[in-house]
């Protein structure tokens, strides 16, 4: 079988070394200044792949993963069923919870682990000597980090599907997701025009008032569209700073985005009985956005419908101005 494949090389840094691919394949890759994307039409993986810096010998069929992020793209790449064991925190999609496991991604047991007998485990980080305890019983490990930027998520979507033997729809999907972010921007750029001027945002993690920079994954997002955060500079070397209610309040964003509304159960009516909150541009003109915690939260496939949220709500802000 015959599969076109869109093959990355620069920040999304797609890497991956197959027998029945390449003849060779360097074991460490850099990645370059420039995007470069090459249509390629290549036969079917076959094994070992190498992608992420592990190398399996055979398709994983018993994957257990200790990342909500990774059991996401898991599924949407369809190797779901592969999947057979996922942490506490994998709410999403209904076959992940349908699962019925708890394993603990932030202090897990490695004979819970083991006793489900995987042949890859996922984790966004190792917590410990994780990854040695499990290499030590022949488990192979992935790791993928935070994502810092979305080249980044597109890149671990698509080394997850070459090692789990999905490689063409993790591809599609990161097209996909390209297409739909580009279009979602697209279509807020003539809002944030109609404004005439800079569009200010807080961006609320917790009612304590910890937020992002723009230096951020969740950041660089609402970078696209143009808008300014009131937490940039505030405090130095610091992505995550704890803003006080007094600062937040004399930047008067124009929005506010409530990345806390499972946690802290927060909602503009929350946000608007906040004392000193009620003359802030944001609450008068009712440019409060409540997010999903889970989807703001995670840079799998649904960042889409992050992007979309905000395209939605810049609509909703040159709407009412």
């Amino acid at each position: 079988m015959k599969m076109k494949l869109l093959s990355r090389a620069g920040f999304a840094g797609l890497f991956i070394c197959a027998a029945a691919l390449f003849a060779a394949c360097s074991e460490s890759n850099t990645a370059t200044e420039t995007t470069v994307v090459v249509e390629t039409t290549v036969s079917e993986v076959a094994y070992p792949v190498t992608a992420g810096g592990i190398t399996l010998d055979a398709q994983p069929m018993r994957i257990v993963s200790l990342s909500p992020t990774h059991t996401e793209m898991l599924y949407a790449i369809g190797a779901g069923d592969q999947v057979v064991a996922v942490d506490e925190y994998s709410n999403f999609p209904a076959e992940a919870v349908a699962l019925g496991t708890k394993l603990s991604g932030y202090e897990p047991n490695v004979e819970s682990i083991a006793g489900y007998e995987p042949d890859l485990v996922v984790i966004s980080y190792d917590p410990g000597n994780l990854v040695e305890q499990l290499n030590a019983l022949d488990i192979p490990v992935y790791i993928g980090n935070g994502a810092s930027s979305l080249e980044q998520a597109y890149e671990q979507i698509e080394q997850l599907g070459a090692l789990t033997g999905h490689l063409d729809v993790a591809v599609q999907l990161t097209s996909q997701m390209q297409t739909d972010i580009d279009a979602a921007v697209a279509a807020s750029s003539a809002s944030a025009t109609a404004m005439g001027e800079p569009i200010t945002y807080f961006y609320e993690l917790d009612n304590t008032y910890y937020t992002v920079t723009s230096n951020t994954f969740v950041g660089q997002i609402f970078k696209l569209f143009g808008l300014e955060n009131i937490a940039d500079g505030v405090e130095e070397g610091n992505d995550y700073p704890q803003l006080s209610s007094e600062v937040i309040v004399s930047s008067n964003p124009t929005m506010i985005f409530l990345a806390d509304t499972k946690c802290c159960a927060q909602t503009p009516e929350t946000v608007s009985v906040r004392e000193g909150w009620q003359k802030m541009d944001a609450v008068v003109n009712k440019n409060i956005v409540q997010l999903d915690d889970d989807i703001a939260s995670r840079w799998g496939p649904r960042v889409v419908e992050l992007v979309k949220s905000i395209s939605d709500a810049l609509a909703l802000v040159a709407a009412g101005n």
